[in-house]
């Protein structure tokens, strides 16, 4: 039986929002139309995303890119295109700098490339002419939010970017294999704890900074209160060092790269975001689908995920009173956890499922293949025996 053959291609496998949108890609598409494999620059890591493709039996390419600039790449990416032969090539992050001369040689290719963050923030001045000449000369770009393609249309003057919001597997994240007071027995903390988490990599976009200085201003006076960071990154010692300065020492609690996300968000209470620019963060939606409220910067397409108010609270951008005054409103308030938690949930579920986003990219692959003259979907349909309306809502795993 023929499929369509898609080849996600990302930097780094590591665990970061554009890397699982990839890999939720890959492991997603309706299995009786396409057949998926994954590229990763670099060596493996062992994440958590190499174990759910091995998981879901979707191969993966490792090509062991050398930190810096490795010419090698480019004849090991070339290989593997024409090993696979694949009918779309759907790369993210800043992986067309390597990946745009092989794709460019390709014929009937259907070339889409998700744009995760600003324009100006996702590659570097210097190398700007490359995601240019691409996103003018082929190559789709998906934005995931106004917000982004908005810059998209200022940086490079492209018109009518469809935007795809990022979205994650809500069922996940509201079922948590392990109890709430349970994980908290294990961590160490106490039941009654108010437990404020953030979940990013300690990288200057993030401010983490920031968070500490709003969380000791706030919501560090009251012995409940705690505040619980997720990731790893450059800036762990300076925030170590911060926290320590700040006298935060038993209150904030850094637990590293974690493999039990939707276990760890089951045990908090509030999610907290203090970042200076975003794209469409995935760990906003994986916190909402977990029922926590939002308190985050109105940082890139943040806002138009939830409703200030409703799920949680928006702040200006930088505005260290404004978030403590927004933790201590929800600190002091469990009604208000609690309404704004179930209020986020539900927009998760209903907004954010990945299947949402799944259909929407099928589409563009669809559209695209038409275009470049891949055999017509009519003969693809009678070939897998599947109508067009299965295709783009049924997804078999």
């Amino acid at each position: 039986m023929s499929k369509i053959k898609v080849v996600q291609i990302v930097p780094l496998l590591s665990p970061g929002g554009a890397e699982r949108v990839a890999v939720h890609l890959a492991t997603g598409l309706n299995r009786r139309r396409y057949e998926t494999l994954v590229i990763s620059f670099s060596g493996r890591v062992g994440c958590d995303l190499d174990h759910m493709l091995e998981e879901a039996d979707i191969p993966a390419r490792y090509l062991g890119k050398h930190p810096g600039f490795d010419y090698r790449v480019y004849r090991r990416f070339d290989t593997v295109l024409k090993e696979y032969q694949p009918d779309v090539i759907h790369t993210h992050l800043h992986s067309l700098r390597y990946a745009l001369p092989s794709m460019l040689l390709m014929k009937r290719v259907a070339m889409v490339h998700t744009v995760h963050n600003l324009a100006d923030c996702e590659i570097e001045p210097r190398a700007r002419f490359i995601q240019r000449y691409a996103l003018t000369h082929g190559v789709r770009p998906i934005a995931v939010a106004e917000e982004v393609a908005a810059s998209l249309k200022s940086l490079y003057g492209i018109d009518r970017c469809r935007v795809i919001s990022n979205c994650i597997p809500a069922d996940l994240y509201a079922n948590p294999r392990t109890p709430r007071l349970d994980w908290r027995a294990k961590e160490g903390f106490k039941n009654n704890d108010v437990l404020f988490v953030c979940v990013a990599r300690f990288a200057p976009q993030k401010n983490h900074a920031l968070l500490l200085d709003s969380f000791a201003q706030g919501p560090a006076s009251d012995p409940r209160a705690h505040l619980v960071l997720v990731g790893e990154g450059q800036l762990r010692a300076d925030l170590d060092e911060q926290a320590r300065k700040l006298n935060l020492a038993g209150k904030v609690h850094f637990l590293g790269l974690r493999n039990d996300i939707p276990d760890v968000l089951g045990a908090m209470d509030v999610f907290v975001l203090s970042s200076d620019y975003e794209g469409n963060p995935l760990s906003v939606l994986e916190a909402m689908a977990s029922g926590l409220p939002i308190v985050s910067t109105a940082a890139g397409g943040v806002p138009n995920l939830f409703e200030t108010g409703k799920e949680g609270f928006l702040v200006a951008v930088g505005d260290l009173h404004g978030l403590a005054k927004s933790m201590n409103a929800l600190l002091e308030d469990q009604t208000a956890r609690e309404s704004m938690g179930a209020a986020a949930a539900s927009r998760a579920r209903k907004k954010y499922d990945l299947t949402n986003m799944i259909r929407a990219y099928e589409e563009v692959y669809e559209d695209l293949l038409a275009q470049s003259g891949f055999r017509n979907a009519t003969s693809l349909f009678r070939e897998t025996g599947i109508t067009a309306e299965e295709s783009l809502g049924t997804h078999h795993r």
